[in-house]
């Protein structure tokens, strides 16, 4: 079920959100598959858009959906940066659809969860995909892009 996205402004995307337990994972399912049909909406819809944090449809524990090359489970992450190299680029966000901000990421990280099956998982991520799993990583923790911006111009409408 494609569920209502939370909006910018909406005070529930500024709460941390909390770790999920072993025994919740059967009744989350239904939310990891509602998760996917938000992102094929946001697709649909905007044209973008290949991850969402469960704090955007109103779910606050620290889970993750994305769908890039196949759709993931990412169940209470962890992230390590490697090295300094920081890369700036505009962000959107599904949360608010036709907003940009300037943002500065790291460039590499690594990504450690459990999956829906809840075992451990490890991903080396670089570039985009650092960049992209920063982005939710924030969300679990209250952070939007707005607040990440590099100064006060740094945020663009989209068209």
């Amino acid at each position: 079920m494609e569920r209502e996205i939370l909006l910018l402004g909406n005070p529930e995307l500024y709460e941390v959100s909390e770790e999920v337990k072993r025994e919740e994972l059967e009744e989350l399912r239904p939310v990891f598959e509602d998760m996917f049909d938000c992102i094929r909406g946001i697709q649909r819809d905007y044209g973008f858009g290949r991850a969402i944090a469960a704090p955007q449809i109103g779910v606050k524990k620290r889970l993750i959906c994305m769908l890039t090359d196949k759709p993931y489970v990412i169940i209470n992450p962890t992230l390590e940066f490697l090295g300094d190299e920081m890369m700036e680029l505009m962000d959107d966000c599904m949360s608010f659809p036709k907003l940009l901000v300037r943002v500065r990421r790291y460039r590499h990280c690594i990504l450690r969860y459990k999956d829906e099956n809840w075992q451990d998982c490890e991903m080396k991520m670089d570039d985009d995909m650092s960049e992209l799993i920063q982005h939710e990583y924030d969300h679990l923790d209250g952070i939007l892009a707005t607040m990440r911006a590099i100064d006060n111009k740094s945020l663009v409408m989209r068209k």
